[in-house]
Formats: structure tokens, sequence, C-alpha cells
């Protein structure tokens, strides 16, 4: 009885599991698909200049989010199916995919707390290098990325010591937005970045709670399925006539 009802319990843990991994997974794609094809991001991304590694890592990002959303539910939806199957075999391959994911969030995880300010880096050189064609040649097709980037962003051009504007702020700011000095560009853009880079963390911590969860409950279910199976085999004999 013990036994049963231990493996009871593991199957609608599991189960839960499940359905948490795959809204998890749901959420990384979503999340994933969101910052390639969102304004701030595409904006920066087309603008930026063949040195500059934003867009590779833009790229990346959106390849890898991806992946692992889909690995993720992968693992969900086997792990539901072998939990009301009762099978060995989609038990020990939603474990496979659940590690699977975990070896792609670790590494995820590792990267955005080693290279945090890499991203941001990138984003402010685009900015910088744009602002400076803008200053130095008026007549340049930049001048309308940076109003874009303006825009965008809701910032005008940099902050002063001074509190001036220059020429370039006069030309470029959007409506309404000329005489925030205190809307500077290179603060808002590190500052949107941090919000999004900090929700993405802390969606991948609680993802990764859960995948080790979700590998430690598919591999007692694995086992007690196929310990069960041989307990069933035993005590079983077969007459044969004489």
């Amino acid at each position: 009885m013990g036994p049963r009802c231990g493996t009871r319990t593991t199957k609608c843990q599991l189960l839960a599991t499940s359905l948490c991994a795959m809204l998890l997974g749901l959420s990384i794609a979503t999340l994933s698909t969101v910052t390639h094809c969102g304004l701030h991001f595409t904006l920066i991304s087309n603008i930026a200049f063949e040195s500059n590694l934003y867009r590779v890592i833009h790229n990346a990002a959106f390849y890898v989010g991806i992946c692992l959303g889909m690995t993720l539910i992968l693992a969900a939806l086997l792990s539901s199916v072998a939990t009301v199957r009762e099978s060995e075999c989609l038990t020990a391959m939603g474990f496979f995919c659940f590690a699977l994911a975990f070896c792609g969030l670790i590494p995820a995880a590792f990267w955005r707390y080693t290279h945090r300010t890499e991203v941001e880096d990138s984003m402010m050189d685009v900015y910088d290098f744009v602002y400076e064609e803008v200053r130095k040649n008026a007549s340049s097709f930049r001048r309308q990325e940076l109003t874009a980037i303006h825009e965008t962003f809701l910032c005008c051009g940099k902050h002063s010591p001074f509190g001036e504007m220059g020429d370039v702020e006069h030309r470029t700011c959007p409506p309404g937005h000329a005489g925030a000095a205190e809307e500077d560009c290179l603060q808002e853009i590190q500052d949107f970045l941090k919000k999004h880079m900090d929700f993405v963390f802390v969606l991948l911590t609680i993802t990764i709670c859960f995948v080790v969860y979700g590998m430690i409950l598919t591999s007692f279910l694995c086992f007690s399925i196929h310990f069960s199976n041989n307990l069933d085999r035993k005590g079983k004999y077969t007459l044969r006539e004489r």
C-alpha cells in the first residue's frame, strides 16, 4: 500500500510539474520571439555595424530561447503521457528532455551572469556610433536612424553636464522631448535593458528549479514503474500438462 501511495503522489506531482514546465517553455519561447521581433531590439539590430556583437547576440538569443522552450514543452508532454500510461520508455524520454533542457539553461544563466554588461555595451556602442555620424555629417541617412532611436526609447541625445542641448538633439529629438534634458538616451537604453535582462534571469532561475524537480520526479517514477513490473512478474506460474 505504501509504495503504491507514494507512486500515486509522485504522479500527481509530476503532472503538476509538467504543466508548469509547459507554461515556462511557452513563456521562454514567447519572450524569445518578443525579444527578437520587438521594436527596440530590432531597431538596434538593423542599425548595428558589422564589427558590433549585438546582431550576433540578438540572433543567438532567439534560437537558443526557441530551442529551450520547445525542449521544455516536449519534456512536459512526454512526462504527462508517461504518467498516465505508466510507460517506462516515455518516462525515460521525459527525463532525457528535462536533462537536455537543464544542460541548456545552466550555460544560458551563467552567460547572463558573467556577460551582463556585454549586451548593454554593444547597444550603447551602436547609439554612440550613430550619434557621432550625425554630428559629423548632418546630411547622412544616419539622422533618420537616430531620430527613430529617440522616438522608440523616448529619449533625447546625450546628457550634458551644463544642461545644454546640442544641434544634434534639436534636429533629431521627437516633439515634446527636446526640452527633457534628463532623458539621456544612454541612460534610457541602460535602464530598459536592465529591466529586460533581470526578467530573463528570474525566468531562467524559476525554470531551472522546475527542471531539476522534474528530473527527480521522472527518475523516481521510471524506477518505480521498472520495479513494479518486475514484482508483477514474480509469483506467476504456468501449469504444464503431463
